[in-house]
């Protein structure tokens, strides 16, 4: 007598192919695996649409100076800052704001060393700054 066969209801295929796809149990490159991939990409590029991540990038707007950058022949960068952007105080004073202006452009340095750059009549019209990276 031969074993009788198990009928297949519908429901039951279902349910095997929803769990094929929870545990991810088909072969790459099949027609499910294909569907999981496709739902995966569309859920990444769709679901910002409709759903509110609140993930804003932090605004950082740096005042606006005029500072130029300028490679130096060490393969660093001399950093040319207008005299307007600094209050004269101490030499400490002046290395504080000229780090200040120059850390959101390229982060965390040091002021190895900065000179006036002078007109003629005498007057600093910029600094120059020479930084070392932390």
């Amino acid at each position: 007598m031969a074993a009788p066969e198990l009928a297949v209801s519908p429901m039951g295929a279902m349910w095997r192919t929803i769990r094929g796809y929870i545990l991810w149990s088909y072969e790459r490159g099949s027609l499910h695996y294909d569907i999981m991939v496709t739902l995966i990409l569309l859920f990444v590029f769709v679901s910002p649409h409709f759903i509110n991540f609140k993930d804003k990038p932090v605004e950082r707007n740096p005042r606006s100076t005029g500072v130029l950058v300028i490679p130096d022949e060490k393969g660093g960068f001399i950093y040319k800052i207008p005299a307007a952007a600094v209050n004269s105080g101490t030499d400490q004073d002046i290395r504080t704001q000229l780090e200040r202006i120059i850390e959101p452009i390229a982060g965390a340095v040091s002021i190895t060393r900065y000179e006036p750059v002078q007109d003629a009549s005498g007057n600093t019209q910029a600094y120059k700054v020479w930084v070392d990276k932390e």
